[in-house]
C-alpha cells in the first residue's frame, strides 16, 4: 500500500538519494533541488509547498511535491499543483506513480491549505509516460506552455 509521508530529518537523506533512470533526468529536477525550491517558495510566501516521500509499506520508493497557490499572473484561481513526481529507478514499473498520484489527489480533495477549484501540473512535451498517466487520471492539457512544459489541469 502506498503512503505519503512528510519529509523529515529522519528521511531527508534517503529522499535526496532517490534517482530516476538516466533517460528520465531531463523530465524532473533532483529531489535536493525540489526541496530547496520548496524552501525558497515558502520563505518568499510564493505558495505553500507540500513535499512528501512516497512509501510502499516501509520502503521509500519515490518523491512527490505538491503546492497550494493563490491567484497570480499565471493562474486566476486558487489551485493545488503537482510540482514533482518521481519514482526511484529500482522501483519503476510497479504502479507506484499512479498510486502516488491517486493518494495525492485524495489528499488535495481534503483541501489541507484552503479551497481550490483545480489541480494543475506540467510536464515535458516528450514525456509520453507522464502524459498518459495524467490523462488517465482526468488531467486535460490547457494548451499553455510554461517554462517549456505543457500545463494540464483537473477540475475539482
Amino acid at each position: 500500500m502506498i503512503e505519503l509521508r512528510k519529509i523529515t530529518e529522519d528521511n531527508f537523506d534517503e529522499c535526496v538519494k532517490l534517482e530516476v533512470n538516466s533517460e528520465q533526468k531531463s523530465f524532473v529536477a533532483s529531489n535536493i533541488k525540489s526541496l530547496a525550491q520548496a524552501y525558497v517558495a515558502l520563505t518568499n510566501n510564493a505558495c505553500i509547498p507540500m513535499p512528501y516521500a512516497i512509501y510502499s509499506d516501509d520502503t521509500m520508493v519515490g518523491f512527490i511535491m505538491l503546492a497550494y497557490t493563490e491567484p497570480d499572473e499565471d493562474n486566476d484561481k486558487y489551485a493545488y499543483w503537482v510540482w514533482r513526481l518521481m519514482i526511484d529507478k529500482v522501483h519503476q514499473g510497479k504502479g507506484y506513480g499512479r498510486q502516488a498520484m491517486i493518494k495525492a489527489l485524495e489528499l488535495i480533495k481534503t483541501f489541507p491549505h484552503g479551497k481550490a477549484s483545480e489541480v494543475c501540473l506540467s510536464y515535458e512535451l516528450d514525456n509520453t509516460v507522464g502524459k498518459a498517466l495524467y490523462e488517465s487520471l482526468g488531467f486535460v492539457e490547457t494548451g499553455k506552455i510554461q517554462d517549456g512544459e505543457m500545463v494540464a489541469k483537473l477540475v475539482l
